[in-house]
């Protein structure tokens, strides 16, 4: 499983895609699973920014923490949706390793945003991330992905 935004696929919240040159070989020969979370849980393309507030995603998936927007909403149940999905996805087709988005509330793999919204980065995981830890799933950022191939 890989984050579509990393395939080029326009599903980041501000409507773009990060394609990582790399890995578009690997989707061309049908090695990869593009997904994004945010869009199955039900976002909209392009969406206001969202960040983990009161902890991570490991605190989100506890019900200790929430994602909202930059606006004060609250689209915690999206963002556990899409982790839900792509739980669902690994689990059937017998997936075991994911390369994410770092820095992204779903997808941040070892760092996401602070809740702030002042661009400030802290140690933590994204809530899909999170969630395919605990299934087991072995899962490298992009930046891991480069440096280790």
């Amino acid at each position: 499983m890989v984050s579509a935004c990393l395939l080029g696929l326009p599903t980041r919240y501000d409507g773009k895609g990060c394609a990582l040159p790399g890995l578009l070989p690997l989707a061309a020969r049908g090695k990869v699973l593009p997904f994004c979370p945010e869009v199955a849980g039900g976002l909209v393309i392009p969406r206001p920014p969202a960040e983990c507030c009161g902890g991570d995603g490991e605190a989100v998936l506890d019900g200790r923490a929430r994602v909202c927007t930059a606006h004060g909403e609250d689209v915690t149940a999206a963002f556990l949706a899409g982790a839900q999905q792509a739980l669902l996805l690994v689990r059937r087709l017998g997936v075991r390793r994911a390369i994410l988005k770092e820095y992204s509330p779903s997808c941040g793999v070892h760092w996401i945003h602070d809740g702030s919204f002042r661009g400030d980065i802290v140690r933590g995981r994204g809530v899909t991330a999170a969630l395919l830890l605990r299934e087991g799933l072995v899962v490298h950022s992009e930046e891991e992905w480069l440096r280790e191939g």
